[in-house]
């Protein structure tokens, strides 16, 4: 890791569409600045620096009001990076830790009381060495109230990590919907399991996130303007609208090539969130439950 990566585009687009107000973006991260907040001795990627004024810029470029900030796997379980940026939010930001299952009880009051809601369970193997299945149940077992657990997998590994799941007893949120191969269509293997998953409990919950993750290139997708994506992910929004989120993923770790522009992520949302009720579901009131539920006003559903 000689060379620092960017992973994002310095002038993205303006977006055609425009998110209804309070809208949030339920998915991104931020890197350093690495003078302050220096990245974890096991990081898997070395990322440009790019913190909350970033951010916050692009949020207000792109018409968004409020941001979860997820801990980017290049900062191993010092929150630092984040909690500077949620305190630099004016209240506009929330975020999701990755911790140490040892956390004391103390120390997770004190990031409750920072504005972390959710700790982050990666079980991708190339982004870290260990994923400690039976320390990340206990560690779900003790957490604040109001908390929830996000995972990160591929949809090889579902069907392994289905009993560990099921035994969590908080809410999930299943980042990029467990990366299912989006070129299968929407009634292919990988999406039919994540249904499966979906229907065994009523509080899991899915990131509609990332064509340029999951329509790549590199990937035999199409690339932009992620027509499979769309296709795929689409009914999958339609008929989960209570419990779907989206987010930039900006500044889209580990995206050497192919990185995309923000401003065409946010033309995705009318192609898989195509009425307003779906659009207000997936931007305002789920991330709303979820993050700020002392000011949401939408009850479950």
């Amino acid at each position: 890791m000689s060379s620092r990566i960017r992973s994002w585009t310095g002038a993205p687009s303006a977006p055609r569409y425009r998110p209804p107000p309070g809208a949030v973006d339920a998915h991104c991260h931020v890197f350093g600045p690495m003078a302050q907040f220096p990245f974890s001795p096991k990081a898997k990627y070395l990322p440009e620096d790019a913190g909350p004024d970033m951010l916050f810029a692009l949020r207000d470029h792109l018409g968004f009001a409020r941001n979860v900030i997820v801990q980017a796997s290049c900062h191993g379980t010092d929150n630092g990076a984040t909690l500077h940026a949620i305190a630099q939010s004016q209240g506009r930001a929330r975020g999701v830790a990755v911790v140490d299952p040892a956390i004391s009880a103390a120390e997770l009051h004190a990031l409750d009381a920072a504005g972390i809601r959710g700790v982050r369970f990666n079980f991708l193997k190339r982004l870290v060495d260990d994923a400690p299945k039976d320390k990340f149940l206990e560690l779900s077992r003790r957490l604040p109230a109001g908390w929830h657990v996000v995972i990160y997998f591929e949809a090889d590994i579902l069907a392994e990590l289905r009993p560990f799941m099921d035994a969590i007893p908080v809410p999930l949120v299943i980042d990029h919907m467990g990366r299912p191969d989006v070129r299968q269509g929407p009634d292919g293997p990988d999406l039919r399991a994540f249904r499966a998953l979906l229907n065994s409990r009523p509080d899991v919950w899915f990131k509609a996130t990332c064509p340029d993750r999951l329509d790549a290139i590199k990937d035999g997708g199409r690339g932009a303007p992620w027509d499979d994506f769309a296709a795929a992910v689409a009914p999958l929004v339609a008929d989960y609208p209570g419990r779907c989120l989206w987010g930039t993923d900006w500044p889209h770790p580990n995206m050497e090539t192919e990185i995309p522009d923000d401003g065409l992520l946010v033309d995705m949302i009318p192609r898989i969130a195509p009425t307003p009720a779906l659009q207000q579901a997936l931007l305002v009131d789920n991330p709303m439950r979820l993050y700020w539920p002392e000011e949401a006003i939408t009850p479950p559903g």
